[in-house]
């Protein structure tokens, strides 16, 4: 190559490494994921947990379900007082009769005849063959009131059985709403973390193709003065379609991930600032971490509470062999009742004690299974500490992965930085062809995409680690919002005797 020819090679490689220099400046600016934020406007992941905590739809939903199953224990304790109704009625009503006094009875003889008048009709009578024969009838308007009450004074220990048992179903439902906090949080990091990983990508992407656009300029200018071939040209070319293509797929995956984001966050997404593990507030070993999950994790304390409430069925359905003690009192005041009869008051108190004897099998076959029920329960809490000391051991590894892949990725970075401005330096002098610079350059835009993912990957890490052991909440985290307490609207409502509107006022 001639002199011309290793200037023009000389001066396409500087304004390449030039272009290269603000491609990489400006992806080392997107993919900063543990230094500062990008603008004071930007959003942060503490910000996006504190948003879908209050608005993610799946967890407010939840929130109404534990609600809803807060009014199971005034439904039991309400087995403990009395119920009281009252009756009224008012019609009218026609009524005939006819009676006869043998004549054995009668002390007169045959014939004769009488008739009088009554409160709603007319009553008459005559002599037969037979004897003394009455006729009484009139329409009348009967109406009445009443009110009764009943109390049950004893049932087999049922009502006692029945709220402890809704005390603990109210404590499983807390532990399920845990639960689904601790999904929707870990879903809100790893969308964040997603969308922050595919922006950097996008980015890293974009600039390659302006480089490999540059390039493939730079080639054509110099085949057309014949210091390159045409396979130089087509080797440009087939690098730059390659790029574009890696580009559409980092489109794709942008607009994905930003789909997903406001699927679980609620809102659009804006700028996204850096993240930071969160595995400092995780136990400091595996040991201790499958010790903690395997107490802790909402899977395992939801199926404890499990075995409680299924302990107080049997309890329920033996109750229903023993006796049943109540005692009603009721209290009556009727008008026009009759023709004859214008007013009538009742009361009564009346204590009724009922004796299951025998009732078809049903209530023994009834507490059997309970029984079987019970075992499956106590099966199913084995079943949930196996399965959650699994995920455990699973999340402790991938943390340790992505942190190994952290400094694998950065030394890989570190390493083809070197090899990029070697390979410029070697170009400038002729020893290397452009070719050579972009595969120099091509290497290490892999080597920052796969950093970006190590990070990634490193800091969802430490949430699924903190999810496994049960500790991923809003208060361990510090989100800066009021943290729902179920507890408050279970003392509302817990004693409330009467009322359909709820504390909020609905």
């Amino acid at each position: 190559m001639g002199a011309l020819g290793a200037q023009a090679t000389s001066g396409s490689t500087r304004t390449l490494a030039a272009t290269f220099r603000v491609q990489l400046a400006a992806a080392s600016f997107v993919i900063a994921l543990a230094g500062a934020a990008f603008t004071a406007q930007a959003d942060t992941l503490e910000w996006a947990l504190a948003t879908a905590y209050q608005t993610n739809p799946q967890l407010n939903s939840q929130r109404s379900i534990t609600r809803a199953i807060d009014e199971n224990v005034p439904q039991a304790l309400s087995g403990y007082r009395p119920t009281v109704s009252a009756t009224l009625s008012a019609g009218r009503q026609y009524q005939r009769t006819e009676t006869e006094v043998p004549n054995s009875v009668v002390a007169s003889g045959i014939g004769g005849s009488r008739t009088a008048g009554t409160a709603g009709g007319t009553s008459s009578s005559f002599r037969t063959t037979g004897g003394l024969r009455s006729i009484t009838q009139g329409t009348f308007d009967p109406r009445s009131a009443g009110i009764t009450g009943t109390q049950t004074l004893f049932n087999g220990f049922q009502t006692g059985n029945r709220v402890r048992q809704a005390e603990q179903q109210v404590s499983a439902a807390r532990e399920t709403l845990r639960l689904i906090e601790q999904n929707v949080l870990l879903n809100a990091a790893t969308a964040y973390m997603n969308l922050l990983r595919d922006t950097a990508i996008l980015e890293l992407q974009r600039s390659n193709v302006a480089v490999l656009v540059e390039q493939l300029r730079q080639t054509r200018d110099r085949f057309s003065v014949g210091e390159v071939t045409r396979t130089d040209v087509a080797q440009a070319e087939s690098r730059l379609a390659a790029g574009r293509s890696q580009l559409a797929t980092a489109e794709a995956n942008f607009t994905n991930s930003r789909a997903v984001y406001r699927q679980v966050i609620g809102v659009e997404p804006g700028k996204l600032a850096a993240a930071s593990p969160v595995d400092r507030f995780s136990p400091s070993n595996l040991p201790a971490a499958i010790v903690t999950g395997r107490a802790t994790n909402p899977n395992v304390t939801a199926a404890m509470f499990g075995i409680d409430v299924q302990a107080l069925q049997v309890k329920i359905n033996e109750g229903a062999l023993y006796p049943v003690l109540t005692v009603s009192a009721n209290a009556q005041q009727s008008l026009d009742v009759s023709p004859l009869v214008k007013q009538q008051t009742s009361a009564s108190l009346i204590g009724q004690l009922t004796v299951p004897i025998y009732r078809g099998g049903l209530f023994h076959s009834a507490v059997r299974q309970s029984k079987e029920t019970l075992t499956q329960r106590r099966f199913d809490l084995e079943t949930a500490r196996d399965q959650v000391q699994a995920n455990v051991v699973q999340a402790w590894g991938q943390l340790d992965a992505a942190k190994a892949q952290i400094a694998a990725t950065q030394a890989q970075v570190s390493a083809a930085e070197i090899a990029l401005n070697g390979v410029r330096e070697e170009a400038r002098v002729g020893q290397r062809t452009t070719l050579d610079v972009l595969n120099a350059q091509q290497e290490l835009v892999n080597a920052r995409v796969a950093l970006v993912t190590a990070q990634r990957d490193r800091v969802v890490a430490s949430f699924g680690l903190l999810s496994s052991v049960g500790r991923l909440s809003p208060i361990v985290l510090g989100l800066p919002i009021s943290v729902y307490e179920p507890m408050v609207h279970y003392q509302q409502v817990r004693d409330v005797w009467a009322g359909v509107r709820t504390p909020d006022g609905k």
